[in-house]
């Protein structure tokens, strides 16, 4: 296997900074490596800016919403300022809320307890767990895996076209596949759910980190993702859109700071008058590091050129799909095919091979983090492994030991702070393991596929 060592165009951009580079490894065949971490899709590594940031608010913390004092103030002028940056970020209209919750699947939980009466859900079964599961108290219909983006539409507009009785619907949808890395045709589905009365919730978790996110231009009602994933520190995440649902709804959470007023009835019992912004959904001392950091990583990738992160992840992207290309016990996971774009977020299966033995082989050999499993979309893995939907097999827990199948995949990610040489040293390390084998040998521990101390593979 052929793999170019050139450098990217300087003119398409460097890496920005992030934490942990400079991080090494020990490898079980001896001496330490320089990490590299390909698993941005499920935690990408903090911006040193939005690490910079933090850091110099730090010793001015103080409560939000609820102090007289200096510090006070500062942080509550931080936090709403944070909410504007994160609405001009997404493109939000005039009259949308950005409501702060812990993370995505958080901020789906919050519109699921929010939705009408009688609303029925249509969600494809190639969603996240955090898109697919939140539903549970309203009517859900699932959908089918399409193999096109076309058929993603006609499958939507057959599904509503066909709900009975008709009344409030809301559509939920990925923009970006965490499994595929697949950019879904948003703004076709909203028009079609729009043209037949219903809403539309995006799961942007993997879509925001790699790719801009308009959501007047989308057109669609909601959207949802995590700061951990856009370069931010872990316990923060955003659902902004259409304020109506929300202020209609119950608070999320009963507590302070979703409360206006509170006060005692003659009958001994409370009435409460609860807030109609954002606050309403967000109860408690908010996490106002949690919400900084995502507004400095959403000014971060704004001030760096999204088109220009998106060029150069563009040339990763080619590369890794090139490479993998020239390794014919490789097979790369696709719903709608090879010409389809895609976000930094590739999934495959090597012949031969149980997937997390690869895996783990990677890391322990090779320095190279990646994932192994079901990547939490169970159906959408075994829908493209053309596996039976009650196989055996769960997320991140292999069940197979190693050289023998298992119903997991390995999945590749990167992004804004990807070096050229971790993409170079995956691809080599992804060569030279089918081609020799692993030089360790491995077991299965507690459910992991970890080295066996002490036994080389290649001495033994």
């Amino acid at each position: 296997m052929s793999v170019s060592t050139a450098a990217l165009d300087p003119s398409v951009c460097a890496p920005l900074p992030v934490l942990g580079q400079d991080v090494t490894v020990p490898l079980v065949t001896g001496g330490e490596v320089t990490y590299a971490a390909l698993d941005y899709a499920a935690s990408a590594p903090a911006l040193q800016r939005v690490w910079d940031d933090v850091a110099a608010y730090a010793p001015y913390y103080g409560s939000v919403h609820r102090g007289a004092g200096y510090l006070s103030q500062l942080s509550t002028d931080l936090f709403e300022n944070s909410r504007r940056t994160v609405a001009e970020f997404l493109g939000c209209r005039a009259d949308d809320q950005v409501v702060f919750t812990r993370s995505t699947t958080d901020s789906l939980n919050l519109l699921a307890a929010a939705l009408p009466a009688d609303c029925q859900v249509f969600v494809y079964e190639t969603e996240h767990h955090a898109s697919l599961l939140p539903w549970r108290d309203a009517r859900v219909t699932y959908l089918n895996a399409p193999r096109t983006p076309g058929q993603a539409v006609e499958t939507l507009e057959r599904a509503l076209a066909d709900r009975d009785p008709y009344g409030p619907a809301l559509v939920c949808v990925t923009g970006a596949s965490n499994v595929t890395g697949e950019l879904w045709p948003v703004k076709e589905l909203a028009a079609a759910a729009h043209a037949h009365g219903a809403r539309i919730v995006l799961d942007a978790a993997q879509l925001a980190p790699h790719h801009p996110v308009d959501i007047a231009g989308l057109d669609v009602d909601w959207v949802a993702f995590s700061g951990h994933k856009l370069y931010a520190p872990f316990g923060s995440g955003v659902l902004a859109g259409r304020a109506d649902w929300l202020r209609e709804a119950e608070p999320y959470l009963a507590g302070g700071g979703a409360s206006r007023k509170v006060a005692r009835r003659a009958d001994g019992g409370v009435d409460v008058d609860w807030h109609t912004t954002a606050a309403r959904h967000e109860a408690g001392s908010p996490n106002v590091i949690g919400v900084y950091s995502i507004a400095s990583a959403c000014k971060a990738l704004t001030e760096a050129g999204f088109d220009t992160l998106v060029a150069r992840e563009q040339e990763l992207v080619r590369r890794v799909r090139e490479g993998l290309a020239e390794v014919p016990e490789v097979q790369v996971l696709s719903l709608f095919g090879d010409d389809a774009p895609r976000v930094g977020v590739i999934s495959f299966v090597v012949r031969g091979w149980n997937s997390s033995h690869f895996a783990a082989a990677l890391s322990a050999e090779y320095g190279i983090g990646v994932r192994d499993g079901l990547f939490c979309a169970h159906p959408l893995v075994r829908t493209l492994l053309g596996s039976d939907p009650q196989d055996p097999g769960e997320c991140g827990a292999p069940e197979a030991e190693p050289g023998e199948r298992s119903l997991n995949a390995i999945r590749v990610s990167f992004g804004a702070g990807t070096p050229d040489e971790h993409i170079e040293r995956f691809l080599r390390a992804v060569s030279e393991l089918v081609r020799e084998g692993a030089q360790w040998k491995y077991r299965t521990e507690d459910g992991r596929c970890v080295p066996d101390r002490g036994e080389s593979a290649r001495t033994a």
